[in-house]
């Protein structure tokens, strides 16, 4: 009877067995989602000179120690249309956000404390010295390292990208990652489906998760229970990245994956892991292609996606490729005890009263009900030998909203 691979050395194994992809530059308007390969640094400063952060009047701070005081106006500066001349003393220029502090002034009196009469503003209220002034670099300076790689960019990266002036950024290369389905009774969505056939849930599924993560999915479509079928569609399956297979990995007489796959150039990193569901998962390399054999059940293919083929993506794009990430949950029905195994529970996610998330596990938990993981908030992870656990008792979750 063959070991079962634990969850986080599985894990460990296809991280280690994995490298970036190349890199390239692409526009910033064209970034978001991927994955940043070299640090943004800064061309500019932001603000690039003293600003101010409010409409208003820009003084000299020793002017307006002591109010009401009156001050002559002599000029004004506006977002991009700076004024050039010099506040002195006994004077004021008028000033908008954004706009550049005129030389002289270094303080903002705001225009609600401020009633003008032709070039004679009376200030009301006092005001300090870089008092509503953004000064010179506030922000960032030029030079500054904005960004650092590895990171996936967000919109709000993008807006830092932006403003640092860097109209291009070096990013891994999307991974292109070819999805196959396996089976006999496989029918894809839309076809004619026989008695005996069943409509593929995982290749749409896999494909929008690939989507979804970064890479490329190229559907290959399905191949029937035969090793040499199996060994013709992986033969075909370049240029890819990854391969994707669903089904014919388990340890029945017609699940050939394993089968397709025993020859010289295919090294094998694992097969069946310690976890419910998606226990016979397989991971390898044949001719250097990392091959990902997911079980055939939607559900088994799914978790075994988000635990496994999300960190691979991950790491193809120069990421860590760490496990997805936890947040505590109270249970909201009694668990019976685990066993060796770790599982992982399709369960409903609310926000209780306190603000805190209730996690309640579906009574039913079959790897082939596809409705209830699309319902599922979360999964909750349970250790191997967990001890039975009560409703209210704290439990880890993986949320998948």
């Amino acid at each position: 009877m063959s070991v079962l691979v634990p969850v986080a050395e599985a894990r460990r194994r296809l991280v280690d067995s994995l490298k970036p992809l190349a890199t390239e530059s692409v526009s910033v308007m064209d970034a978001v989602g991927r994955v940043l390969a070299e640090d943004v640094t800064a061309t500019v400063s932001h603000p690039p000179a003293d600003v101010s952060a409010m409409d208003g009047y820009a003084v000299r701070s020793a002017d307006v120690t002591k109010v009401p005081v009156q001050l002559t106006v002599v000029g004004e500066s506006a977002a991009g249309h700076p004024w050039n001349g010099t506040v002195d003393r006994g004077q004021a220029a008028r000033i908008f956000t954004g706009a550049h502090m005129p030389k002289g002034a270094d303080a903002i009196v705001i225009q609600e404390d401020a009633d003008v009469s032709g070039t004679v503003v009376t200030i009301k209220e006092s005001s300090v010295a870089q008092r509503h002034v953004r000064p010179a670099g506030q922000d960032f300076k030029t030079g500054d390292v904005v960004l650092r790689a590895p990171k996936r960019l967000t919109a709000r990266d993008i807006g830092l990208a932006g403003a640092a002036n860097a109209a291009h950024v070096t990013v891994f290369r999307k991974p292109r990652v070819g999805v196959l389905s396996t089976g006999d009774e496989i029918a894809l969505p839309g076809e004619s489906v026989g008695l005996h056939q069943i409509v593929s849930a995982n290749g749409p599924s896999i494909c929008a998760f690939v989507r979804d993560r970064g890479g490329i999915d190229l559907h290959l479509g399905v191949v029937r229970d035969e090793a040499t079928a199996l060994r013709a569609a992986l033969d075909r399956a370049e240029p890819i990245d990854l391969l994707v297979t669903s089904g014919g990995v388990s340890v029945g007489d017609r699940d050939l994956m394993k089968q397709a796959l025993s020859t010289d150039d295919f090294a094998l990193t694992f097969h069946k892991i310690a976890m419910r569901p998606g226990k016979p998962l397989l991971f390898g390399h044949l001719k250097g292609l990392p091959i990902m054999g997911l079980p055939g059940n939607p559900v088994s293919a799914m978790v075994c996606a988000i635990l496994f083929l999300g960190a691979a993506l991950d790491r193809l794009q120069g990421l860590p490729g760490a496990a997805p990430a936890t947040l505590p949950a109270r249970l909201g029905a009694d668990m019976k005890p685990n066993d060796g195994r770790e599982d992982y529970v399709r369960a409903r996610l609310e926000r209780a009263a306190d603000g805190g998330l209730i996690a309640t596990p579906f009574a039913k938990q079959d790897s082939a009900m596809i409705s209830a993981l699309a319902q599922a908030g979360a999964l909750i992870v349970r250790a191997p030998h967990a001890p039975a656990a009560k409703a209210g008792d704290q439990v880890s979750t993986l949320i998948l909203e």
